[in-house]
């Protein structure tokens, strides 16, 4: 947390070897009295707020240096020729800066050089000789690092690069202007491992000689101008290859067969090209694709193979916008763990498999502008995980489910399908016949069988009511606020007018939420407090309510949604009626925050203060609930919607219906019943978590990581784009698939590409 200029007084010490200063606050110049220490070995002053320049002469002095990073500041002018006298150079960092200018060519003269990173700074390169610098590194034989993504470099790349060390291994010219074809030769590195030309305007096609990269394990050409077919050739031999993104190009004709030799792939994406020809079924048997799978916006035509059932571990399929024909195939039932599924404008026929119910994970469902019939199946009603639907602009018929992600006309779409009736009141849908068809027959029953038949109903309800009395299941006890004592159900039928949809807040997995308004017996006044009102037909529900009663009875924090009272008792129709009042938080939840209606004219963004200051409540929450209430409490389900802000924006945890409460037996904190199942949010909850592992408090420390990323990337854990705003380099170094606790051990994972 050092902040301030750096002391111009340690340029006298004139044995110093290592002189590290990275990580801080400090600010103005490099004194020029650093640039004297000759005995100099090691300096990195990265990650602070400096300016300047660095002086013409300034490595005139520095015969031993060795490593130099002043990388993530905001230095600026043109890296200095003499960087050739320091002789002995063999790392170089300075992207993050505003460097611009030239790249001197003198780097070539730095024999020992390995590393260089140039990335994201103003460098240019307009004329031929402007990318000499290229050639002479080509004396730097033992270089293995070479980025220079994210400059103004524009013009031809020289042929000279083909010329560059053997031992180089990452190879980065991502986000330039550079044009004209990829050279020819390119192959003669034999040791790359990454190779990243993406957000160029390369042409032409795939040079053959990349068929001589045996070693590479990542290849990006992503949004250039590149055309033509793809040499099967070319790709086929890439046999280590784990990531291949061709997107965004003007390639076309037939994947090449040999792509399905890439065993090792664990994402592919062609999308944005002119394919044709049918997906190849073998494409489906490389049983390492994991992470993405996308053939969006081509040509691609016939049906989608049966083969996609091989997909047991992918988490997205986006096939949108070809010309995709035939029925969905039964076997995508077995993709276990497919959580986003694009599907939308081809030409697909039939109806939704039925075998799609066992997608539990399932997220993200598009299957809008297809020519799909039959009913809107009610299985997808009961994936929890669903939160977004479009099933429009197809030939659906019959009745439109009313609960699950049905009960939310924000989170679906079924524009476009002519003969669908009923549904949630929102969607001004006409009734069905078979409701019409109830309601005529109810209109003739005889009057005097209706009393009668009531008469007995009510005699048998009023039996079954004395009966549930005595056996009732106790609840926990809560605590009311002063002036608000403990409701019944018809208090809240009144409050809430009828539990109407004009009052609904909110619906989730266990419950739905409804704005009440209630007077104060105290003053008179008239406040708001919300209502959950459990699912009890949903799977677990039950447990949710006594999970929730239980942790909140002896929670008291800032950051905690109070608790003000609980109703277990019985409807109108006899039914069991469960609900819990909370203190009503007018700025809704994070979610809306981050994730606002993109039709909303009044949707607000959050502030940099904003955000932190959320964080640190939610951190204070989370702090209070493990270490500092009657017993450590494990929230378990971490995530946006589950944190709500008060009108002073204030954060407060809330929705412990997962919640988990540890007891103590021989000094070891155990939970208090076993985890059943899948526990949290798949994005937020840690991986080792699916496997059936017992929580911890890492899992909640593991969500806390993951909602600061969010927050930071304005994208969600389960979007392509927050894995790519990730610096894989350090998810690597810190190992989160076993070790969920590094994440609060290591706020800063997220690392901003260009």
């Amino acid at each position: 947390m050092l902040s301030g200029a750096i002391p111009s007084s340690l340029g006298r010490l004139p044995n110093l070897l290592w002189l590290s200063l990275g990580y801080n606050n400090l600010s103005g110049a490099v004194p020029t009295t650093i640039w004297n220490i000759s005995s100099l070995v090691f300096f990195s002053v990265q990650q602070n707020m400096l300016t300047g320049t660095i002086p013409p002469n300034a490595f005139d002095a520095l015969p031993y240096l060795q490593s130099i990073y002043i990388d993530h500041n905001r230095f600026h002018g043109q890296i200095p020729a003499s960087i050739a006298n320091a002789s002995e150079m063999s790392l170089l960092q300075l992207y993050y800066n505003f460097f611009d200018g030239v790249v001197p060519p003198e780097l070539g003269r730095l024999r020992n050089l390995y590393w260089l990173q140039i990335s994201v700074n103003l460098l240019q390169a307009r004329e031929p000789r402007d990318w000499g610098f290229v050639a002479a590194l080509a004396n730097c034989s033992q270089l293995e690092v070479l980025e220079m993504g994210a400059n103004k470099l524009e013009g031809v790349l020289p042929d000279s690069l083909s010329n560059l060390s053997t031992s180089l291994m990452h190879l980065s010219l991502s986000g330039n202007e550079i044009s004209g074809i990829i050279p020819r030769d390119i192959g003669n590195l034999v040791n790359l491992q990454n190779l990243d030309l993406s957000n160029n305007s390369f042409t032409s096609t795939l040079p053959s000689s990349l068929s001589r990269l045996n070693n590479l394990v990542e290849l990006y050409v992503t949004e250039n101008k590149m055309s033509g077919s793809i040499d099967p050739w070319t790709v086929g031999n890439l046999t280590n290859l784990n990531n291949l993104g061709l997107s965004k190009n003007a390639f076309s004709g037939r994947l090449p067969s040999t792509i399905l030799k890439l065993a090792k792939l664990l994402a592919l994406d062609l999308s944005g090209n002119s394919f044709t020809g049918p997906i190849p079924k073998g494409l489906f048997n490389i049983s390492a694709l994991s992470v993405n799978l996308d053939l969006s916006h081509n040509n691609m035509e016939g049906s989608i193979p049966q083969e996609i059932g091989n997909m047991k571990n992918l988490v997205v399929i986006n096939a949108e916008s070809n010309k995709l024909t035939g029925a969905i195939p039964d076997t995508l039932g077995e993709c276990q763990l497919l959580q986003n599924l694009f599907l939308q404008n081809n030409i697909l026929t039939s109806t939704i498999p039925s075998s799609m119910s066992q997608l539990k994970g399932l997220e993200s469902l598009d299957l809008s502008g297809n020519n799909l019939s039959g009913q809107i199946p009610k299985f997808l009603a009961n994936i929890t995980m669903l939160n977004y639907l479009n099933l429009s602009f197809n030939s659906f018929i019959g009745e439109v489910p009313n609960v699950g992600i049905f009960a939310n006309a924000t989170a679906f779409s079924i524009r476009g399908n002519d003969k669908i009736c009923g549904g949630i009141p929102d969607l001004h849908l006409p009734p069905c016949s078979s409701q019409l068809e109830n309601k005529r027959q109810k209109s003739l029953v005889i009057p005097i069988v209706t009393l009668a038949a009531s008469i007995v109903i009510l005699l048998l309800i009023c039996l079954f009511l004395s009966w549930r009395k005595s056996t009732s299941t106790k609840i926990p006890a809560t605590t009311s606020l002063q002036g608000h004592p403990l409701t019944s159900y018809a208090q809240l039928l009144r409050a809430t007018n009828g539990f109407s949809t004009t009052n609904l807040l909110g619906s989730g997995a266990f419950g739905t939420v409804f704005k009440r308004n209630i007077e104060s017996q105290a003053g008179g006044s008239t406040c708001h407090v919300a209502v959950k009102v459990l699912k009890l037909q949903t799977p677990g529900a039950f447990k949710s309510f006594i999970a929730e009663c239980e942790a909140l009875r002896n929670l008291r924090h800032r950051n905690l949604v109070k608790i003000i009272t609980a109703c277990s008792s019985i409807d109108n129709r006899g039914n069991d009626f469960k609900a819990i009042v909370f203190e009503f938080m007018p700025n809704g939840s994070l979610e809306d925050w981050l994730h606002p209606d993109t039709n909303d004219e009044t949707a607000k963004c959050l502030n940099l203060l904003e955000r932190v200051t959320i964080l640190l409540d939610v951190a204070y929450a989370l702090d209070y609930l493990h270490c500092h209430g009657h017993a450590p409490v494990l929230h378990c389900d971490l995530k946006p919607s589950n944190v709500l802000l008060d009108t002073e924006m204030v954060a407060h945890l809330g929705d412990f219906g997962l919640a988990k409460i540890l007891v103590e037996t021989n000094s070891i904190l155990q939970q208090s019943t076993r985890s059943m199942g899948f526990r949290g949010t798949i994005g937020y909850a840690p991986p080792e978590y699916g496997a059936g592992n017992m929580v911890s408090a890492q899992s909640d420390i593991y969500s806390y990581g993951i909602l600061a990323l969010e927050m930071v990337t304005g994208k969600k854990p389960t979007d392509s784009k927050f894995i790519e705003g990730l610096s894989l380099r350090r998810f690597a170094e810190l190992g989160l698939s076993g070790k969920a606790m590094d994440v609060g051990r290591h706020p800063a994972v997220f690392e901003p590409r260009e």
